[in-house]
């Protein structure tokens, strides 16, 4: 592979990525089990796929079984501070999958590697935020002929993609692996709920027993990092604009108050909403001092950081993954991993066994839109129920466990309206 065709922070640093590609993939038995069927079947003979992911051991191993289908992958980063860089020359020293990534990356850099995987002319897409299917859509219209489909990872690209659908501006059917049964009930309850906890305790070494923990938004994320936050000893407030969700939030035993309340005696207050100045000036001026912000959602716009720069009258590295700004009043904020996903920034993302759900789900869709006879149409699409069920019963026969089967006269009875009382 020559020089031209990867971006990486050191080809040197492979060897320590294989290594924690190989410990990954232990606990990940349903990606070894598709990575065997598809080096038999080959689903994705001669595809061009571009991923636009969390560059983690993760992810290589579903590059990798990707591979091992015959599908010819290139990877670009989906956010400047989740790379891991090792990984990223394992991938391209080792296993021969171009990619585009270095661990804190400017954003002129982050886009140009996107352009670049883009330059792959996917057939397939994978996207983790809808950054690679924007940008064709907005500035490479000619690649989209070519493109059979995409995948997308997070609820932040979701609800671009769907607002792109409203607007009458998706060209290109995707298909939501978020929404997989398989993908939010685990991936965002129990990885982020987590891997979120990891990285604000990796980052601060605060004990969270006994503060007030404030979680902004109580979709699956905010609900598995408000469970995780409520173990750790912590008294756990919920902030919602849902009334459904803060309801159900209340019955989960939590306190719901509106986020401007809760900010004047918030230890800890992290975001998982996806939406824009979650936390805005007029937080900033009540917050208590020496409160901690981390942001969960996908983008570092949760934090209104410019306004949070402007009312600061000092700004300092308190720690690796920690910034400390001074505001007026002599108050203390400490702002987290510059306000990116922090369980990616400061600590390593989600736990394998989380993301074997997910990925299975990404290399089962993939397979589905590659040899779909009829091409789906240009929308969004939820995960065709029988792969969601298919990747359940993999992680149960890895796991062990069994289940029951209904028998005839059940079946027959739950399809029946004859039958009554």
């Amino acid at each position: 592979m020559t020089a031209a065709l990867y971006d990486i922070t050191d080809p040197a640093l492979a060897g320590r990525g294989v290594t924690r590609i190989e410990w990954a993939l232990r606990e990940m038995p349903v990606m070894r089990r598709l990575m065997a069927q598809f080096s038999e079947h080959r689903p994705l003979g001669g595809a061009r796929v571009s991923g636009c992911l969390h560059i983690t051991s993760e992810t290589a191993n579903l590059a990798r079984v990707l591979v091992a289908g015959g599908a010819r992958v290139v990877l670009c980063a989906s956010n400047p501070l989740s790379t891991q860089d090792d990984v990223a020359a394992a991938l391209v020293t080792n296993f021969d999958i171009p990619v585009f990534a270095r661990r804190g990356e400017s954003t002129e850099v982050y886009y140009q590697h996107i352009s670049a995987a883009l330059d792959h002319r996917p057939q397939l897409t994978m996207d983790d935020g809808a950054d690679l299917i924007s940008e064709m859509h907005k500035s490479r219209r000619e690649l989209l002929d070519d493109l059979r489909g995409g995948t997308e990872e997070t609820t932040t690209g979701v609800v671009r993609l769907r607002a792109m659908a409203r607007d009458g501006a998706l060209r290109v059917p995707v298909v939501a692996v978020n929404d997989a049964m398989t993908k939010h009930l685990f991936d965002n309850r129990y990885g982020t709920g987590q891997s979120t906890l990891d990285g604000i305790i990796r980052a601060t070494n605060i004990l969270l027993a006994g503060r007030v923990f404030t979680v902004a938004g109580y979709g699956w994320c905010g609900r598995g990092i408000a469970m995780r936050a409520k173990g750790h000893g912590a008294n756990v407030i919920v902030t919602e604009v849902e009334p459904l969700r803060a309801l159900e939030a209340a019955m989960d035993g939590f306190r719901v108050i509106p986020l401007l309340e809760a900010a004047a005696q918030s230890d800890f207050i992290v975001t998982a909403t996806g939406d824009k100045h979650v936390v805005d000036r007029a937080h900033f001026e009540v917050l208590k001092d020496g409160c901690v912000l981390a942001n969960s959602g996908h983008f570092n716009v949760e934090i209104n950081i410019p306004v949070l720069e402007a009312m600061a009258t000092q700004i300092r590295d308190a720690r690796p993954h920690v910034q400390e700004y001074v505001l007026q009043d002599g108050r203390r904020v400490y702002l987290l991993a510059q306000g990116r996903l922090v369980n990616l920034s400061a600590a390593e993302g989600h736990p394998a066994a989380v993301m074997d759900m997910s990925f299975a789900n990404q290399a089962m869709v993939l397979d589905h839109l590659w040899n779909t006879t009829a091409r789906l149409a240009a929308d969004v699409h939820p995960v065709p129920h029988e792969i969601d069920r298919q990747v359940a019963r993999f992680k149960l026969d890895t796991m062990e466990i069994g289940i029951d089967a209904l028998t005839e006269e059940q079946a027959a009875y739950l399809s029946s309206w004859r039958e009554g009382t």
